[in-house]
C-alpha cells in the first residue's frame, strides 16, 4: 500500500460561533467545540484512509481560553501517527474576535480513529510519510501517547 503525506489529509475548518452555541453566561459550550474537534479529526482520518473512520478514543482536550458568541473558530487538524488500522489526529483550535482581529490559542486535542471497510470491520490504513523534523517529533510524541493508551487497556 502506498504511503501518504500529512499534507494530503490535513484540514483547516472555520466556524463562526452563534448564540445557539453558548451557555447562559455567553461562553461557547465545551461540547460544541468538542463536536467540531471530532468532525475535523474525522475528516482527516477519512481523507487519509479513503474509507469510513470512527472515533476510537480521545486522549485529552485542553481548553485554554473561553470562546464567545461571534468569535470565529479555526480548527487545524492533521495526522501524527498511523498504525495498521488506527490513526492519531491532532487538532488545534484558535478563536478570533473578528472585530479586533485578536487570535487566541483556545484548545487542543488528540484523537484516535479506526479505518473501517464497508462491513464495519477494521481495515488497513496507508502508511504515513514523514517529511520534516516537526513531522518526526509529532510522530514520536504520538507513539509515546499510544503506548500509554495501550498500557491503560491492559490494566497497567
Amino acid at each position: 500500500m502506498q504511503g501518504k503525506r500529512i499534507s494530503e489529509s490535513s484540514v483547516i475548518m472555520v466556524q463562526p460561533m452563534s448564540p445557539q452555541d453558548a451557555n447562559p453566561s455567553g461562553n461557547v459550550q465545551g461540547g460544541v467545540i468538542m463536536k467540531l474537534i471530532d468532525l475535523a479529526g474525522g475528516i482527516v482520518a477519512q481523507r487519509h484512509a479513503r474509507t469510513n473512520a470512527v472515533t476510537a478514543s480521545v486522549d485529552r482536550i485542553d481548553f485554554l481560553h473561553p470562546v464567545y458568541v461571534e468569535d470565529v473558530l479555526s480548527l487545524k487538524a492533521s495526522l501524527n501517527l498511523v498504525g495498521r488500522t488506527s490513526m492519531e489526529v491532532g487538532v488545534r483550535v484558535e478563536s478570533e474576535n473578528p472585530l479586533t482581529g485578536e487570535i487566541r490559542y483556545t484548545a487542543s486535542a488528540f484523537l484516535t480513529y479506526v479505518a473501517l471497510d464497508k462491513s464495519g470491520r477494521p481495515v488497513e490504513a496507508p502508511p504515513l510519510i514523514l517529511e520534516t523534523a516537526e513531522d518526526e517529533r509529532r510522530n514520536e510524541d504520538a507513539r509515546a501517547r499510544r503506548e500509554v493508551r495501550l498500557r491503560g487497556k491492559r490494566g497497567f
